[in-house]
């Protein structure tokens, strides 16, 4: 029962933080982190999540980033690769640096300065992109902009925490061999999912391999989704989803990623199965999908990231100048590093630049592996770092959504605001 209890106690904190989310004109995000920290310190949920809980939690994040994938647009996507490699590069290099070399004048060891640069490298991205949901700016140039530059974050600190860890552990010696398969499963992963939108899901299959099986050639998404006369529709693609949710996480990625990526695939067209529709299958399965993201299942994820920050008066107080150091410090060069890159490898707008920047700013899934791994496998991380990492994380997580609102308004240019050097004049905001 304790389960149970424990799902009870989050699911009417979700309750709670819609109620006053929509009192206050906040973002529920501020308020789901809140009760899950205010939750664990008063001991009414646990340090130590239980399976079930955990499970719960990621199934929450799976299908938030599988409703986000399903709004976004396969060829938008790519083309916003092609203009995110410089904020994926100096976003995660800038943050990198200045976690190390904070750390480095902190506690003195080269190998523990590694592990807090990496957990502070990749983004979340499932924060941020809830962040422009609530905001109705999840759909921009903007969002691909940060999603699509956070998956080669992801990737390349991935790359790094595989070539890393092992030599600072002195667990193994990597061959040029071992950092190439890395690299080379990243990119198997975006080939197999590439390929599943080609060939396998489009209707009729007419081309290729699979269009010469007289069984597998009527096996295309629209004929999976008709099944039951579209009954089955929403079934069916959150079967597609887990099970790229899956072949991610063995391709060493987030699930969420996975998701993400299934949402992208799954076009529109594929659920017109009838001449004369009288029932829309796509709005209808996109609207379970959302409910169930963003309304009731995907904030536990939220609660149980908030439950990883528990107040201790005299570890707390004892770190307080390191985390405010490291805090400021990452908060700066992260939005610096990234609006920059956005500005003038990017060529984004300034107001789109510094939104990019803004929504780089959350730590959470894969931090927190690479904690677990430098705190819990390899004793590296002192306790004095460990919850410096810990408390600096938080704070950047709350920062997401209140630098999103903030901008908000200058983005869209409502707000005005510019700067000037000398004679030269520069719109930080959208002109109107």
């Amino acid at each position: 029962m304790d389960n149970l209890t424990y799902l009870a106690i989050i699911l009417s904190g979700v309750f709670a933080a819609h109620y006053f989310a929509g009192k206050t004109r906040l973002t529920p995000l501020l308020f789901l982190l809140a009760f899950g920290s205010l939750m664990v310190n008063l001991g009414l949920l646990p340090v130590d999540s239980s399976e079930f809980i955990r499970g719960f939690s990621e199934l929450g994040i799976i299908l938030i980033m599988f409703a986000l994938g399903l709004e976004e647009d396969a060829s938008h996507f790519v083309k916003g690769m092609k203009r995110s490699w410089g904020i994926a590069l100096f976003g995660a290099i800038a943050p990198f640096f200045t976690a190390y070399y904070a750390a480095m004048h902190f506690w003195h060891d080269s190998h523990l300065a590694i592990i807090c640069g990496l957990a502070m490298t990749a983004t979340a991205v499932s924060l941020t992109m809830v962040s422009l949901q609530t905001e109705k700016l999840e759909s921009s140039e903007t969002a691909t902009g940060i999603m699509t530059s956070a998956v080669l974050d992801d990737i390349g600190t991935l790359a790094l925490v595989a070539i890393l860890i092992p030599i600072i552990t002195g667990s193994a010696e990597l061959s040029n061999i071992d950092i190439l398969l890395v690299l080379l499963k990243a990119v198997a992963f975006f080939v197999i999912v590439t390929l599943l939108g080609i060939w396998l899901f489009p209707s009729p299959i007419s081309q290729g391999l699979a269009s010469k099986i007289p069984w597998l050639n009527r096996l295309g998404m629209k004929e999976v989704l008709s099944l039951n006369q579209g009954g089955m529709a929403t079934l069916s693609v959150l079967l597609i989803a887990l099970l790229i949710s899956i072949l991610a996480y063995y391709f060493g990625f987030h699930p969420a990623v996975g998701a993400y990526m299934a949402g992208l695939i799954i076009k529109r067209e594929y659920f017109h199965f009838h001449d004369h529709p009288r029932t829309d299958y796509y709005q209808q399965t996109k609207n379970v999908i959302d409910n169930v993201a963003f309304s009731w299942i995907g904030p536990v994820f939220f609660v149980e990231l908030g439950t990883r920050l528990v107040f201790e008066k005299g570890i707390f107080l004892s770190v307080l100048p390191e985390t405010v150091i490291l805090t400021v410090s990452i908060f700066l060069a992260q939005i610096l590093s990234a609006a920059i890159a956005a500005r003038y490898t990017g060529h984004f707008k300034w107001h789109e630049s510094l939104m990019i920047g803004f929504g780089h700013l959350g730590r959470a899934e894969l931090a927190f592996v690479i904690m677990d791994i430098g705190y819990v496998q390899y004793d590296l991380l002192t306790e004095e770092a460990f919850y410096t990492l810990m408390f600096s994380i938080f704070w950047l997580n709350i920062s997401v959504p209140l630098t999103i609102k903030f901008w908000k308004p200058y983005y869209q240019g409502d707000k005005q605001l510019r700067i000037k050097f000398g004679s030269h004049e520069t719109w930080l905001s959208r002109k109107k």
